[in-house]
């Protein structure tokens, strides 16, 4: 098992914004979480991170109980967040982005780790010298993935990634995520409002309304469950 949420509770100040959350992410496997708009989604990402930590319950990662640690001692057990609306460092180059992706990795592989993102994002390293608030939104998206790649993270937690973007780079980013689980083995946690898209490249799913799982299943299962459908493929809501 790589992680375990057995569950937890989180609250912003009065807010109960996760009520008893159990979700389990086995090594080499995607697993999305779906939702409508406050559902929860972001908080449970967040709060793997201990922001918020957990009230009650606990997160268990690679066998090691994380609930109390602090975020960056949760970075350096080998998570990493690409968060919501990308937060990449505007004023700075996209190299420098990267550098700052690297802060907890092994010096020795720095090289190495710049090779590998610039072969799976080459329009990176055609602009690394270029500040990153001036790329495109789905450039600035690659980059935030390759800034999360930078730390050789076990867990690569996507929150959101397709948001804003054109189609063009909706369709790959979620070929880049196929590709990263395909081909590099890595294991992801994807919460995606793009029910549709999520579920096509994840193993398994979880849908999570007002703060609860009210279902799960295989990506094939959700796709095909007519209340998943309604709510979230069909123009429905939740």
């Amino acid at each position: 098992m790589m992680l375990s949420m057995e569950g937890v509770h989180a609250h912003y100040g009065h807010i109960h914004a996760l009520r008893g959350i159990d979700v389990e992410v086995q090594v080499g496997e995607i697993v999305t979480l779906i939702g409508a708009n406050g559902a929860g989604k972001s908080t449970l990402m967040m709060s793997l991170f201990g922001k918020p930590q957990a009230s009650a319950g606990r997160v268990v990662f690679d066998g090691e109980d994380i609930t109390r640690l602090t975020t960056h001692e949760i970075a350096r057990r080998g998570i990493a967040l690409v968060p919501e609306g990308r937060r990449i460092f505007p004023r700075m180059t996209v190299i420098e982005n990267l550098q700052m992706g690297a802060a907890y990795a092994a010096p020795e592989n720095y090289e190495a780790d710049i090779a590998r993102v610039f072969a799976m994002f080459p329009i990176l390293e055609e602009r690394q010298s270029q500040r990153a608030g001036t790329l495109s939104g789905g450039e600035q998206q690659m980059l935030a993935i390759g800034r999360a790649l930078m730390s050789r993270p076990k867990l690569l937690l996507l929150d959101e990634p397709s948001l804003g973007l054109a189609p063009i780079y909706i369709r790959k980013i979620f070929q880049i995520v196929k590709e990263l689980n395909r081909d590099h083995g890595m294991t992801i946690l994807l919460v995606e409002q793009n029910a549709n898209q999520a579920l096509r490249v994840a193993h398994r799913g979880y849908v999570l309304q007002h703060g609860e799982i009210t279902l799960a299943g295989t990506g094939g299962e959700l796709l095909a469950s007519q209340e998943v459908r309604a709510a979230y493929l069909e123009g429905g809501h939740a």
